[in-house]
C-alpha cells in the first residue's frame, strides 16, 4: 500500500493518527453477589472509571459478563486506563477477571 495517504484516506482507514486502541474485558460475579448488587456494580463501573475517563464499554452479561473498552472519541485507550479497570475490579466480588493487552480495534 502506498504509504503517502490523504487525510481523508487515512480517517476512513483509521490508521496512523486515527488509529484506535481499545481492550478486551471479562470478569464473573461470584455466586453470592445479588441482582441489586450486580446492578450497582456494573453502575459504578461505568460511573468511576468508564465516564471519568472519558472511555466506552461495549458488552454486557448477567453473572458472567464480557466487552470492549474503547475511547469515547477517535483515539487510544492507554496503559493507565487499563490499571484503572484492574484496580477497580479487584475491590469487588468477581473470579475469573481478565483484562487483554491493547489492540488496534479496527485491524487486529
Amino acid at each position: 500500500m502506498a504509504t503517502n495517504r490523504s487525510r481523508r484516506l487515512r480517517k476512513k482507514m483509521r490508521v496512523d493518527e486515527f488509529q484506535e486502541l481499545g481492550f478486551d474485558i471479562t470478569w464473573t460475579f461470584d455466586a453470592s453477589v445479588s441482582e441489586a448488587e450486580i446492578d450497582a456494580t456494573v453502575d459504578k463501573f461505568i460511573e468511576e472509571v468508564i465516564e471519568a475517563r472519558k472511555l466506552g464499554f461495549h458488552g454486557g452479561g448477567h453473572i458472567e459478563w464480557e466487552g470492549i473498552i474503547a475511547t469515547q472519541t477517535i483515539g487510544k485507550c492507554t496503559e493507565e486506563d487499563i490499571a484503572a479497570v484492574k484496580a477497580f475490579w479487584a475491590g469487588q466480588k468477581v473470579t475469573q477477571l481478565e483484562v487483554s493487552e491493547l489492540y488496534d480495534i479496527w485491524w487486529s
